[in-house]
């Protein structure tokens, strides 16, 4: 990645734009900022304010780094959970093979970054885009980039916008994980129809097969590692055709972060092909992973033997209303907590510096700029008070917050998480 462009993040400047920081700060620039090493809790911060945790990010980090080299996988984890380039860069360093990308803006937001591999977990039929990624991998022979393509149609509008570029785009065969899941190839004779155009397409090289397990339906272990071995043979099948004549590397890549240790298993026994094979895994939520949806969703449920992650998360709010012994209000809401899967969870209070379970507690609701809580007996709670709340779906939880405290677990804040959404 480009150290000038990341070095470039820390001169931008503090100010209104950036919720939750210090007002005190307006005016200096992010490095400035981070190299004061202010407290979260008695340094000017204000509610809300959602801190991703220093030590449980470097855990999960380490995690996937380890679980990938452990079962033999090439890792391009999905960074539209963070769009974060400094998250890319760790994620880099702990040996990813590149990163996955689901749009034409995030593709634009990694190589203004220098990320050097994208993979575009999607079909690319956007005339402009492609003309710029053409454009990209004329100017720079290091860039590798790709992406899906699910149908005949969409194959001939990619190969009529990069008619005569310099180098062509590579693609992978999406196969569907089933009858009404997202995109992707229905069945064998479309895979084939599909495989026969891009043949037909100057502009266009096939390099391998992939998908998204996460999509099948009524997932169960079985069902999911019947999907996976159809992934598989449909490479075997592409393969034994001549479909892969000349490749260096032949790619089958899947992976979310639910079914993981299904990826891992069923690659393992991936045939010897005409070419080696990247076995390209794509789960993106690990990195702060949550305290609800991932939580209970996680492999890592199923193989506790191979380690555990932690959700890094926690959005600090304030009690700014307690009308009634049953009822109190945060002064956080929709636009700062992800909410589409699950509501928040009340997980602590905060009262002169001193930290508690939130016993008690519940959060029954969220409005644009309150939260909701129904409170027992045991609550003791008043206004003033912080409550930290742990949330779930990391993507929906990075996406509304651009400038991240990134947090000591004692409160220190040692960097500031940049996000481009």
């Amino acid at each position: 990645m480009s150290s000038d462009a990341l070095a470039r993040l820390a001169d931008e400047r503090v100010d209104h734009r950036f919720k939750g920081l210090p007002p005190d700060a307006d005016g200096l620039t992010v490095g400035e900022l981070a190299r004061r090493r202010r407290n979260l809790f008695t340094d000017g911060f204000a509610t809300p304010v959602l801190a991703l945790s220093a030590e449980r990010l470097e855990h999960n980090l380490a995690l996937m780094e380890t679980y990938a080299a452990r079962h033999g996988l090439a890792f391009a984890p999905h960074g539209k959970t963070t769009m974060a380039p400094q998250l890319f860069r760790r994620q880099l360093e702990r040996g990813a093979w590149g990163i996955t990308l689901a749009v034409p803006h995030q593709v634009r937001v990694a190589r203004a970054f220098g990320v050097r591999r994208v993979f575009l977990a999607n079909e690319l039929v956007d005339a402009a885009a492609l003309r710029w990624i053409a454009a990209e991998l004329a100017a720079d022979p290091d860039f590798r980039f790709v992406c899906y393509v699910d149908s005949v149609r969409g194959v001939e509008l990619m190969d009529a916008a990069l008619t005569g570029t310099a180098r062509p785009v590579d693609v992978v065969v999406e196969l569907a994980a089933g009858e009404g899941a997202r995109t992707g190839v229905r069945t064998g004779a479309e895979c084939v129809a599909v495989a026969d155009a891009v043949a037909a397409a100057p502009a266009l090289r096939l390099v391998g097969v992939a998908g998204y397990e996460g999509e099948v339906p009524r997932a169960t272990p079985e069902r999911v590692r019947a999907w996976l071995r159809q992934l598989v043979g449909l490479a075997a099948d592409f393969d034994a055709a001549g479909r892969f004549a000349g490749l260096d590397e032949i790619v089958v890549s899947a992976g979310g972060s639910a079914w993981f240790d299904a990826v891992a298993d069923v690659f393992a026994s991936v045939p010897a092909l005409s070419a080696p094979v990247l076995r390209l895994l794509r789960s993106g939520a690990y990195v702060s992973h949550d305290d609800g949806h991932y939580r209970r969703l996680t492999p890592f449920n199923r193989v506790p033997e191979e380690g555990a992650l932690e959700p890094a998360f926690r959005l600090w709010a304030q009690v700014v209303s307690r009308p009634s012994p049953e009822q109190a209000f945060l002064n956080a809401g929709k636009r700062d907590a992800a909410y589409d899967l699950d509501l928040p969870v009340a997980q602590v209070v905060r009262r002169d510096g001193t930290e508690r379970p939130a016993a008690g507690v519940e959060v029954t609701a969220l409005s644009d700029q309150h939260t909701w809580l129904r409170t027992g007996p045991e609550a003791d709670l008043e206004v003033g008070d912080w409550v930290g709340l742990g949330l779930s779906h990391p993507c929906t939880s990075f996406d509304k917050w651009p400038l991240i405290p990134l947090a000591e677990a004692d409160g220190t804040v040692v960097d500031y998480i940049r996000t481009f959404f």
